[in-house]
């Protein structure tokens, strides 16, 4: 393989996406440096998130797969339940499960991977500006640091500082209407470890999946027409939230139960569920996006996290192959915008069901075992899950 014409990069964000790709570059001979605008021992914020099959195996060109699957759950089986009535949801059986991990787990193990790799973090470091210059870009940060190298990577989430520097006319995420909570807490759910149910109760959609240990990670979609960011949503007492909670959810099954299981101190409080519109412009000079910052699909993907970990990937291989900056950004981005666009506009459609009224709880348990024998897995997440980086192959110019 050639020598990279890149030979430095400050990568904006330590989270996944950002810690992928830096771990990514070292393989390629390019020294990536990840600064994170948290401090190293913050906690990072969700109770857990599913990687699907591709995801996994993106993480398993750098290295990280196996040690993300020795802290995961594997999900053998997928439910969807309407009130009272339960739907087996077809699979892929050829395929490995989806991996139920802990999202604060699976950035610390991500992490480690990447330090032991070479990769070196710098905490406390917001982003608030960058230089472009001959040869290179220097990036600015709230407590006055600077760093200057080849390239500046945007992996700084969805309200991404690097996306206003690309285009300062570039949309922002939109509001799903929905706030995002969970927990992992004892409870008896009635259903085997590693079964992923997707409930849809009586006023608000929810989902859980025992872990084998007593506990069960659930989360919950409640809607809610005032925008909350993450850090509005936190500045309410958790205690009121748990009430509303347990209100929303007081005659599901076993919904009722999860919420009186929790306290306010197991209550993971997420804030705004967001999903992000397609970005006009993923790149400009040396400046590029990466993971949330430039495609954040909802949370009915299946797939934010693991597109996520793919586009890191797959942006390390473009620069590994092509001479410049604005070639290998070209071909990062004509090789990662239809797949992302094609899955997030799936998951826009799922959102709209997740708080059905009264006559639509009664037309999905109708038309319910209907969909069930016409859906076709393969056709509906195929093409999603059977998807894999090809990281021998160059990339043409």
């Amino acid at each position: 393989m050639s020598t990279p014409a890149i030979r430095t990069a400050i990568v904006a964000g330590g989270g996944i996406a950002g810690t992928v790709a830096a771990t990514a570059l070292r393989l390629v001979g390019i020294d990536g440096r990840v600064y994170e605008a948290y401090p190293a021992d913050s906690s990072w914020p969700g109770s857990g998130l599913a990687l699907a099959p591709n995801g996994l195996a993106a993480l398993d060109i750098i290295g990280a797969g196996d040690a993300v699957r020795a802290i995961d759950v594997p999900v053998q089986r997928t439910r969807m339940s309407v009130g009272r009535r339960t739907h087996e949801l077809p699979g892929l059986d050829d395929l490995p499960p989806l991996s139920l991990v802990d999202r604060a787990g699976l950035v610390r193990v991500l992490r480690e991977h990447a330090a032991a790799a070479g990769v070196p973090f710098e905490f406390g470091a917001r982003l608030t500006g960058a230089d472009e210059h001959e040869g290179g870009v220097t990036a600015r940060f709230a407590d006055g640091r600077t760093a200057t190298a080849d390239i500046l990577i945007g992996a700084d989430g969805i309200r991404s500082a690097v996306r206003g520097l690309i285009d300062p006319g570039a949309p922002g995420p939109d509001y799903t209407g929905m706030l995002g909570f969970g927990a992992v807490v004892p409870c008896e759910v009635g259903i085997p470890a590693g079964t992923m149910q997707f409930a849809y109760g009586k006023r608000a959609y929810y989902l859980y999946c025992p872990l084998g240990d007593g506990r069960v990670m659930w989360g919950a979609n409640l809607p809610h027409p005032e925008y909350l960011t993450s850090a509005e949503a936190r500045a309410i007492p958790a205690e009121r939230w748990l009430r509303t909670l347990r209100e929303t959810y007081a005659e599901d099954t076993p919904g009722a139960a999860l919420t009186r299981a929790t306290t306010p101190e197991t209550l993971e409080v997420w804030g705004a569920l967001h999903i992000m519109p397609p970005v006009p412009h993923w790149h400009r000079d040396r400046l590029v996006l990466v993971g949330d910052a430039v495609h954040a699909p909802s949370n009915s993907s299946g797939q934010g996290a693991s597109l996520a970990i793919e586009s890191a990937v797959e942006l390390a291989r473009c620069l590994r192959d092509l001479p410049t900056p604005a070639a290998a950004f070209a071909a990062y981005e004509a090789l990662r915008r239809p797949r992302v666009e094609g899955i997030a506009a799936r998951a826009a459609k799922i959102n709209h069901s997740k708080a059905p009224g009264p006559v639509a709880r009664v037309v999905m348990n109708l038309l319910m075992p209907i969909a069930m024998r016409l859906m076709d897995p393969e056709k509906m997440l195929g093409t999603e899950q059977r998807y894999r980086i090809d990281w021998s192959a160059p990339v043409g110019v």
